[in-house]
C-alpha cells in the first residue's frame, strides 16, 4: 500500500508529461539545477579469522588451553582417588571436588571468550585468579583434607564474578 501510494504521488510530482515539460522549462531558463554526479564507492568488508580477531591475546587462548588440560588431569586424578570410606566429612571432599572441577572446567572455557571482550587482560586476569584460588583451595582440601588454605576461596569466588562482570564491560 505504502508503495503504490510512493509511485502514484512521484507521478503526478515528477514524471507526468505535463510536470516534465514543465521541469524541461524550468532547466533551460535556469531555474531548476542540473543532477549532480555523485560517485558511489562500494567498500567490501572482510570477515576476519577468529585467530587474527584477538590480536595480541593469543597467549590467553594458549593459557586457556592449560587450564582446560589441568582441569582434565585433576578431573581424572580426583575422580580416581579413592576418598577414605566412613571418616566423617569424606562425603564432602567428593562434592568439594567435584565443585572445584566443574568450576574449574567452565572458567578455562570462559578464559577461552576473554580475548573478544573489550578488556581482555583484565578480564582474563581476574578469571585465572579465581580460578587458582577457588579451585585450587578446594582441589587442596579435597586431596588432603585440610582447610590450610579455606579462607582464600571466597576471595577466588569474587575474582571468577569480577572476570565474568569485565567481560560485560
Amino acid at each position: 500500500m505504502h508503495q503504490l501510494l510512493s509511485d502514484s504521488v512521484s507521478y503526478i510530482v515528477f514524471t507526468n508529461p505535463v510536470s516534465q515539460t514543465l521541469i524541461d522549462i524550468g532547466r533551460k531558463a535556469g531555474l531548476v539545477k542540473q543532477k549532480q554526479q555523485v560517485s558511489v564507492q562500494t567498500i567490501q568488508t572482510m570477515q576476519l579469522p577468529l585467530w587474527r580477531a584477538i590480536g595480541n591475546s593469543s597467549y590467553i587462548v594458549r593459557f586457556a588451553g592449560l587450564c582446560g588440560a589441568s582441569a582434565v588431569i585433576l578431573g581424572a586424578y580426583g575422580s580416581h582417588k579413592n576418598y577414605p570410606e566412613g571418616e566423617p566429612g569424606t562425603k564432602d571432599l567428593r562434592k568439594i571436588f567435584e565443585t572445584a572441577n566443574k568450576f574449574h572446567f567452565i572458567h578455562s572455557l570462559a578464559l577461552l571468550g576473554t580475548p573478544l571482550c573489550r578488556c581482555p587482560k583484565l578480564s582474563a586476569t581476574f578469571m585465572s585468579l579465581g580460578m587458582l584460588f577457588f579451585c585450587g583451595t578446594c582441589y587442596y582440601h579435597a586431596f588432603t583434607g585440610k582447610h590450610k588454605f579455606a579462607h582464600l576461596a571466597p576471595a577466588g569466588g569474587m575474582c571468577l564474578i569480577l572476570g565474568w562482570l569485565i567481560m560485560v564491560i
